[in-house]
């Protein structure tokens, strides 16, 4: 008998699930603590929970991860240098400041508008290598001539053997500034996406397991791992997807919206008749636009590891992911003791940094490029968690609440603290970890907001919940102000929202949440078996699916039934006449779905083509179309 492994990466835990091939059935599943930044121990640790019996029988090993998406929620990802050509917007905001705006790119047609400036580029790439770990390239008009793109790759490659992203190998819609983006969040992912896919490919190894590595995107297909090693911002919301397919998978229903309680983020999404629904705009992505195809989904920084603190009197949840100190009393010996003395801090003096309940502990990854700040605290954070008070004495001042964040986002510091595992630990709706820990740090919480633990706990639940009822709202109702959700949601109204699509609830303990949630709206909240493990059981009924888009387009408009363009994501291409683009371009189409699904280890019988086309000619207009688009979507499956 043969089996299908899925296994989910998630900011907290690393879920796996066993699926039988002949019936579908479950037949067993394990989770495990994700190791952070290396998540090799974690990964092992979840596989180690099948039975080693039958994983020799294992054929196929599917992936979802909600790494990425955490990571570019979190601002924690490696430094990339953007290198714009051509006529870039200069009013727009860029997420670097290593970044230059070069002569060269091309027009509409693919013709060259400036030559490139190589030597701008040059100064640039040698002058800043020593601070990031990648460049991006977006050059104007790409998608329809990537030279420029392409000759700036060779370059930089040459200079320093650094990994190089350009704009057109990623998107071949138009849009100069979010395929900038869209090129920056990729070149930003690529070590982690390498880092994870590594650990994966060598824990196969180790095993002796001979089986197929894919990867689920973000759009709910999956990919083969060349594809997920090139673009890992493809896999950017594969946990979302995840969730969405396995919600279905384990519900058994066809249609639902779906809302994914994670260690970093809620996420909503829908899936109508078994097809997601996919944002054809692009992902949005924290604060960024990008042309990613992604499930349609709406998003937000509260999760089950946000971080919650309190200033001015006030509780915050997040955005900052944390590890529960729920969590850290079983993973640190002497920390339980440490929280029965916890040190007070001033009231003045506190921000998200600067909490008495915050707790810092170094982590496995290696130093780059640090200033003397950052080396000074760095050298007294070890494998013992500690306070801001016990930094402050070590390094006779206290530490500077900005460069403890910056350790935090270059992975070479954990933070731990208070998190709403932690308040469902002391509700007693959850007791996977230490509840006496929870409750030792929630005392101290409560006290500085002058209220009692299990009063603070019963408000911050209520609060998360009503997240998710304002989250589901907003996606349902698009368009519609949020202030108006948010005061229905309230229940500032004689009214109240009813949910007519069944709503499925994926996550950890997201059972705890269902009858809070259901105070807010009317809704069938459904928490499926396995709900624990929804994203792992997703990873797995992903089809194989590819989508391209060609373009064919007359030279010149005023000779137009002779000489056309051909623009592909392999570049631009001239043919005499129509026919004969278009004969190339549907071979050409074909023949890219087909090689890309062999690259998946999906034979060419089993891969469905079609081919939309939408052409453009005025009224009146005997010519052959002033512009046609072929749109190739290959279904293939397992």
């Amino acid at each position: 008998m043969q089996y299908s492994l899925g296994i989910d990466a998630g900011g907290t835990y690393t879920d796996a699930i066993l699926i039988s091939d002949s019936d579908r059935s479950v037949v067993m599943s394990n989770k495990a603590l994700t190791t952070y930044p290396d998540h090799i121990e974690g990964i092992r640790n979840a596989i180690d929970g099948i039975d080693e019996k039958y994983l020799k029988n294992v054929d196929v090993i599917s992936v979802s991860t909600t790494l990425a998406t955490n990571t570019v929620l979190e601002d924690t990802g490696y430094p990339v240098g953007l290198i714009l050509i051509g006529d870039h917007s200069l009013n727009k905001n860029f997420p670097t400041s290593d970044i230059i705006f070069v002569a060269g790119g091309h027009d509409h047609m693919g013709d060259e508008l400036k030559p490139l400036d190589v030597d701008a580029i040059k100064n640039f790439v040698l002058g800043s290598k020593g601070r990031v770990s990648a460049f991006a390239v977006s050059s104007h008009f790409s998608i329809r001539n990537p030279e420029h793109e392409l000759k700036t790759k060779q370059l930089i490659s040459k200079l320093t053997g650094m990994p190089v992203v350009c704009g057109h190998e990623l998107t071949q819609d138009i849009g100069a500034y979010e395929r900038a983006v869209t090129a920056y969040l990729n070149a930003q992912l690529l070590p982690v996406g390498e880092n994870f896919i590594e650990a994966m490919i060598s824990e196969i190894k180790r095993r002796d397991m001979d089986a197929r590595l894919l990867m689920l995107k973000c759009d709910g297909s999956v990919v083969g791992i060349r594809d997920a090693l090139e673009r890992p911002i493809e896999t950017i919301f594969s946990g979302p997807a995840a969730s969405l397919i396995g919600a279905s998978f384990l519900s058994g229903l066809e249609s639902c919206v779906v809302i994914d309680v994670g260690g970093t983020s809620t996420d909503v999404s829908m899936l109508s008749e078994g097809v997601p629904d996919i944002s054809e705009a692009g992902a949005v992505i924290g604060k960024w636009q990008t042309r990613v195809k992604a499930i349609h989904m709406e998003t937000s920084a509260m999760g089950g590891d946000s971080h919650i603190w309190t200033k001015d009197n006030d509780l915050f949840i997040g955005p900052r992911r944390v590890e529960p100190i729920c969590v850290a009393a079983v993973k640190y010996p002497g920390f339980p003791e440490k929280l029965k003395n916890i040190k007070w801090i001033s009231r003045k003096l506190l921000d998200e940094n600067v909490q008495p309940t915050k707790f810092f502990v170094r982590t496995r990854q290696e130093p780059m490029e640090l200033n003397e700040d950052e080396n000074m605290i760095l050298s007294v954070i070890g494998d013992d968690p500690l306070s801001f008070d016990d930094i402050s004495m070590m390094l006779k001042k206290p530490p500077s609440p900005f460069v403890l964040s910056s350790l935090i986002s270059k992975r070479l510091v954990q933070a731990i603290g208070f998190t709403p595992t932690d308040v469902l630990h002391v509700l007693g709706e959850y007791d996977q970890w230490d509840q006496e820990a929870s409750k030792l740090v929630a005392d101290v919480l409560a006290k500085l907001n002058t209220m009692g633990k299990y009063e603070m706990c019963s408000l911050l639940k209520k609060r998360f919940a009503r997240n998710m009822a304002f989250e589901l709202m907003s996606y349902l109702l698009p368009g519609v102000d949020p202030e108006s959700i948010g005061g229905i949601v309230d229940r500032k109204f004689k009214a109240r929202f009813d949910v007519e699509i069944p709503v499925v609830f994926i996550g950890g303990p997201v059972s705890a949440y269902r009858d809070e949630v259901s105070s807010f709206i009317k809704a069938d909240i459904i928490v499926p078996k396995y709900s624990d493990v929804g994203n792992a059981a997703g990873a797995l009924f992903g089809k194989g699916v590819k989508r391209l888009e060609i373009m064919i387009r007359p030279l010149s408009l005023s000779e137009p039934d002779k000489d056309f363009f051909v623009y592909s994501p392999g570049g631009r291409e001239k043919f005499n006449t129509y026919v004969e683009a278009l004969e190339f371009v549907n071979e050409h189409g074909r023949d890219l779905i087909y090689s890309y699904m062999a690259e998946c280890g999906i034979m060419e019988n089993k891969v469905s083509v079609t081919v939309a086309e939408e052409a453009i000619s005025p009224e009146g207009w005997h010519h052959p179309p002033m512009e046609t688009k072929l749109i190739f979507v290959g279904v293939g499956v397992f």
